[in-house]
């Protein structure tokens, strides 16, 4: 099934080569050959689950059983609108009057920083929130308006504690390879494995990470990005994110519209679509 998908993906991508001059032709064949790449990340994203042993979970140490955690994956689909009235996203010189992008979030990789991503999601927290940043490297949102810099709404976690305005603070949670599960409150640089690859790394265009200060690994809320990724400026493995920030998700669906979400933009709405079955409430 997977070869029979890359077939018409390589005939697609061959005719859309010169789909950036305009022609409706060229435009259409762009389009067929992100469609048919939407299904081949989507049949390896199934097949990827079919290699995990029935039963597994991710292990997680006990002193985090009172934070939300994402026991396998997640679906997300989140919709956006320009900030301005009337306006529309231009991608590639065509226009839509909504941004429609779909993630998936990896409870295997990050189940602590997934599930409280999926935990939000699932209360609303993003509905009707703006965009806060946009540079080219990075979009980024999750800063809630007032004083608070992140979520406010749940109980903190004991071995974390809350941050100054009364907010749900995660730890840093990176999973290198070769290892049984991730380790928390810390960096690879500061476990000394500086080089050593993560198991998800920041190596895709809307690959999804979770922001916090910068010298702080515990002071992680609700903010996250979607990396611009560029292979000459954050190459995979050597860049200043990977076993710094979590990485816990990709956009698998609409990933294009990431080039012209800008600060001030709206998310409408964020949606859990799979996989809320698989989110593991907090112990009290």
């Amino acid at each position: 099934q997977m070869d029979a998908g890359l077939d018409p993906l390589t005939d697609a991508l061959k005719a859309s080569l010169d789909a950036f001059q305009g022609s409706d032709q060229e435009r259409e064949a762009l389009d067929k050959a992100y469609n048919e790449q939407e299904k081949v990340v989507d049949l390896l994203t199934k097949l990827e689950e079919q290699m995990v042993p029935a039963g597994y979970e991710t292990p997680v140490p006990p002193e985090y059983s009172d934070l939300p955690q994402l026991k396998k994956r997640a679906k997300i689909q989140m919709v956006l609108k320009k900030g301005e009235p009337g306006a529309q996203f231009d991608i590639n010189g065509v226009n839509f009057p909504q941004a429609k992008m779909t993630m998936v979030i990896d409870g295997y990789t990050a189940p602590v920083t997934g599930g409280n991503f999926v935990d939000l999601v699932n209360k609303g927290f993003y509905d009707n929130m703006k965009i806060q940043r946009s540079d080219g490297f990075v979009v980024q949102t999750g800063d809630p308006d007032g004083e608070a810099i992140g979520y406010t709404g749940g109980k903190p976690s004991k071995s974390i504690g809350a941050g100054p305005n009364g907010e749900r603070l995660i730890p840093t949670e990176i999973f290198v390879r070769g290892d049984k599960g991730p380790f928390y409150e810390s960096t690879i640089e500061d476990e000394g494995r500086g080089g050593e690859a993560t198991v998800l790394p920041f190596s895709a265009y809307g690959a999804m990470g979770w922001a916090r200060d910068e010298y702080d690994p515990n002071s992680g809320s609700s903010q996250f990005f979607w990396l611009l990724f560029d292979s000459d400026l954050t190459p995979a493995g050597k860049n200043v994110l990977d076993g710094r920030y979590p990485c816990f998700g990709y956009v698998v669906e609409g990933s294009d519209f990431l080039q012209d979400i800008k600060e001030g933009d709206v998310i409408v709405s964020a949606k859990v679509t799979e996989g809320l079955e698989y989110l593991k409430a907090p112990k009290e």
